[in-house]
């Protein structure tokens, strides 16, 4: 059903109804990955507050639509799906073109009175055709640093303007504010709303011992736990190198779970995993659903990014009570304090990698200290609801024609 036309924030209609104005989201899909998770667990959650939600995939539904349409929330693929891998350029482009008119269809129809943008892509995509077709209210989340920019060549230039014309800008960590404000985004135009995750999912019960069972792993052995897709930005090839150079430093049964979708890095790890000797240490379990059950299983987390904007895995892990290593990129040091809740390294540092590994390995009283400080963080800093709550004090105010700076998102 077509809904109601909204007017301009400031305007009677928005003013008087702000709990009901319809919000549409434009990203690429709903696959498996950071921002997708972070948007599988958002949008169900803002359709239970009473907001109206959509969402448009531009490239393709994905694993979780499913899950978000059950949720009540209106999910709208495009016209030709885009797998993951790599396409012609032709292709890509006839795709992408198709998808833009789409959009225009879907605003259309929907007559959103936000449009929220998450990812570059579907931001350069659909930001001008949102600002063509009068949307009054328009939104850009960055969920990572611009080094995306370095290979798209105009890119930089064209999300310099478009941030003018945005009536916010979110970031998920402080790096990616700073990234922002570089790129010259006015301050008032910036929020930063850090990550938040679902923490009754991982207060369930979990037999530990039937995980393991599960795995092929025994009881006695030291489990490090990676929840990274296979991209080689996600230093998994780093974690390798320095385990490699501590393994008489680690227990004598040791395990590495990788869990994440192959996203090209998976031949060559696995060449890498052989070279190293490494083959009865590491698994990799490809995309898996059960991540909480995983965690459980583990001893210690490690995040080994070489660029990154704000973790969902970092989170629940610590929401697990697991320790974690983590490298110093995007907002992981900002989740995980050095020496309180794991370990902060330099990125692209296998032996700071490895050496951390084998402290933690080696101190249980530490671990288990880091560990319940870690939980306690993420229920009080990093819960699901409280994210929530600051996405929809944005939304309120922006309506009501506030700007972002003057939030309170605290």
């Amino acid at each position: 059903m077509a809904r109601t036309p909204m007017s301009a924030p400031g305007g009677s209609s928005l003013a008087g109804d702000q709990a009901t104005a319809p919000i549409l989201f434009v990203t690429l899909s709903l696959d498996v990955g950071g921002a997708e998770r972070h948007l599988a667990s958002l949008l169900p959650a803002l359709a239970r507050r009473g907001w109206p939600v959509s969402i448009y995939c531009t490239n393709r539904l994905g694993a979780f639509a499913d899950d978000v349409r059950r949720a009540g929330v209106e999910v709208i693929g495009p016209p030709i799906e885009r797998t993951a891998g790599a396409q012609r350029k032709m292709h890509r482009l006839r795709a992408t073109a198709l998808a833009g008119s789409r959009l225009v269809g879907v605003i259309r129809r929907l007559r959103p009175a936000i449009v929220h943008f998450f990812l570059p892509e579907a931001y350069v995509v659909g930001a001008p055709i949102a600002l063509a077709l009068g949307v009054p209210v328009r939104i850009m989340s960055r969920r990572g640093l611009n080094l995306y920019q370095r290979s798209w060549p105009g890119v930089r230039s064209i999300e310099r303007k478009l941030h003018r014309r945005m009536s916010g800008v979110l970031a998920n960590s402080r790096r990616v504010v700073a990234d922002l404000a570089e790129e010259g985004c006015a301050p008032e135009r910036i929020g930063l709303i850090y990550n938040g995750v679902a923490l009754a999912g991982l207060d369930l019960p979990i037999d530990r011992r039937a995980v393991r069972d599960s795995l092929g792993i025994g009881p006695e052995a030291f489990v490090i736990v990676v929840v990274a897709n296979l991209i080689h930005y996600k230093g998994h090839a780093d974690l390798l190198a320095g385990l490699a150079g501590v393994t008489d430093r680690l227990p004598a049964c040791w395990r590495l779970v990788c869990v994440g979708r192959d996203e090209g890095a998976r031949a060559s790890l696995v060449a890498m995993i052989g070279e190293l000797g490494l083959s009865a240490n590491v698994v990799l379990l490809g995309v898996r659903s059960d991540v909480a059950a995983l965690l459980a299983a583990g001893d210690l987390a490690v995040l080994p990014s070489q660029e990154e904007g704000f973790s969902n895995a970092i989170i629940e892990a610590m929401a697990a009570g697991l320790p974690q290593v983590v490298t110093d990129v995007g907002g992981n040091a900002e989740a995980v304090i050095h020496g309180q809740h794991g370990l902060v390294v330099p990125p692209r540092d296998p032996i700071a990698l490895g050496m951390a590994v084998a402290r933690l390995a080696g101190d249980a009283e530490l671990r288990a200290r880091m560990g319940a400080a870690a939980r306690e963080r993420a229920r009080a800093r990093f819960a699901l609801s409280a994210c929530v709550d600051r996405y929809e004090t944005v939304y309120r105010g922006l309506l009501a024609g506030s700007r972002i700076g003057d939030l309170d998102l605290d």
